[in-house]
């Protein structure tokens, strides 16, 4: 498996994304983002497709539309009524875009699939350079507000109490994960990114009671279902993508199973 190049690519992209959506999940599940993970992901299909249709790499166009529209989605989303539609509007926006640019760069069902699904196939290791210096870029910046984005997440009331900086904090934040989107919808896909944003930090806050516990768990979990899942990919030609979702979904529901027999006890 290792002999073939693309394969070698793809498992230093995929532990370079576990790495980063471990990290950055744990933040996304402490601040109910879920769905607006999920809303970037279809933007960044959107930009994908726009960087097809500009003659760029789909990753620069991908980079270009979400870090743009993470600004605008945290300040449409900053009232909490308003959220879910407006999250939805523009998520049915995007899609509609992404559609449109792939139409007019007159590229195939194939070639929107492996935008919206990932291609293992398709990672260069100019690709993993570029991957690998966005996700250094992205924990420099978390390394730097790590203790107030912690304040944050976990107790917004008192951050705001506090005077802490907030809105700005939401906004870097939504960059961030953006940025993070981005690296990792070479693997996943754009459509199914939020997959390891979101499930292997939700499986760890049920076995671990710290931050960091949090982080190196859903790490480990990311780690896992990325390896397990490309070399099942190559092993059986079936979708990484697919089995990534798969043993994610699988520990999460055996998180849920350990935390109905504590409670029993």
């Amino acid at each position: 498996m290792f002999n073939y190049e693309f394969m070698r690519n793809a498992f230093a992209a995929g532990t370079i994304i576990a790495i980063i959506c471990g990290i950055m999940g744990v933040f996304v599940i402490a601040r109910n983002m879920s769905f607006l993970t999920h809303t970037l992901s279809e933007i960044g299909f959107s930009g994908a497709a726009f960087g097809v249709f500009a003659g760029w790499a789909p990753l620069n166009g991908m980079l270009l539309f979400t870090v743009v529209s993470s600004v605008i989605v945290g300040q449409l989303s900053a009232r909490s009524e308003r959220r879910e539609a407006a999250t939805s509007a523009i998520s049915a926006l995007f899609i509609g875009l992404g559609i449109l640019f792939l139409s007019l760069a007159n590229k195939n069902a194939s070639y929107a699939t492996s935008i919206l699904f990932g291609s293992v196939i398709g990672i260069s290791a100019s690709d993993v350079r570029q991957m690998l210096w966005l996700s250094i870029l992205v924990l420099i910046v978390v390394f730097v507000i790590y203790r107030f984005l912690k304040f944050d997440s976990f107790d917004h009331t008192g951050a705001r109490v506090k005077g802490l900086w907030t809105n700005t904090l939401s906004i870097t934040f939504l960059v961030l994960v953006a940025l993070s989107v981005s690296v990792a919808a070479q693997i996943v896909g754009s459509l199914l990114i939020f997959i390891l944003l979101t499930l292997p930090a939700a499986t760890a806050k049920y076995f671990a009671h710290t931050v960091s516990g949090m982080m190196v768990l859903a790490i480990g979990l990311a780690l896992i279902g990325v390896w397990a899942g490309l070399t099942l990919s190559y092993v059986t030609n079936y979708p990484v993508s697919f089995f990534i979702a798969a043993i994610e979904a699988i520990f999460y529901f055996i998180a849920l199973g350990w935390q109905r027999l504590q409670t029993a006890e």
